[in-house]
């Protein structure tokens, strides 16, 4: 299946709930089994339970299939009211980390990620699936943050409000991808409050004993 461009969902039959959850569970435990290279729609479909043509109609491709599967996981991902943004940033840190360390994730966005170096349609179509949809967490953190004024009120400029946004997403996010998935380290209550403290006070407050 050659990179397109991500599909518009096609008329037809009402799609059913039960089908896409068998495709996605099926499409990231193909992944963590046969890799990347190996991984075909007819693996999926007869895993999934499903015909091929099922498949052909709700992911254009390969690689779109497999960025569904994986943002399908991070859609879990939640973020209840701690009671204060320190609380509520330990608490997506350990939460994020913990999806992370699940082989079925953790598999299914390397080889997406490393797929995607040398194809940009599959790149963006992870920012749009993924990083895009991710953001509500930064959004919704800062918001509660505001409303018990630990924060300062949004920029009354939308672009400038949004680079405030996509950095936070990319410094919490990197910080948590990198410690788990590249350095394989732990990723604990004392590191997210560490993090914590760097991320909200900068390195000299970190740094003090």
């Amino acid at each position: 299946m050659a990179p397109s461009e991500p599909s518009r969902r096609r008329a037809g039959r009402p799609r059913s709930a039960e089908a896409d959850a068998a495709i996605m569970e099926a499409t990231r435990e193909a992944l963590v089994e046969v890799g990347w290279s190996k991984l075909t729609v007819g693996h999926v479909a007869a895993r999934a339970g499903v015909a091929k043509t099922t498949l052909y109609r709700r992911w254009a491709n390969k690689g779109e299939l497999v960025v569904h599967a994986v943002a399908a996981l991070f859609d879990e991902l939640e973020l209840p009211d701690c009671g204060s943004l320190r609380a509520d940033i330990e608490f997506v840190v350990l939460a994020f980390a913990g999806l992370l360390q699940r082989p079925g994730t953790n598999a299914s966005l390397m080889a997406v990620v490393a797929e995607s170096t040398h194809d940009t349609v599959l790149r963006e179509h992870i920012r749009e699936a993924i990083v895009e949809r991710q953001k509500r967490l930064v959004l919704q953190g800062r918001q509660r943050a505001q409303a018990r004024g630990e924060l300062p009120a949004a920029s009354a400029d939308p672009a400038e409000d949004a680079q405030l946004v996509d950095m936070i997403f990319d410094v919490i996010a990197g910080a948590v991808v990198h410690r788990t998935l590249v350095s394989a380290e732990p990723v604990d209550a004392e590191w997210a409050g560490r993090f914590t403290s760097l991320f909200l006070h900068g390195l000299a407050a970190a740094s003090s004993p």
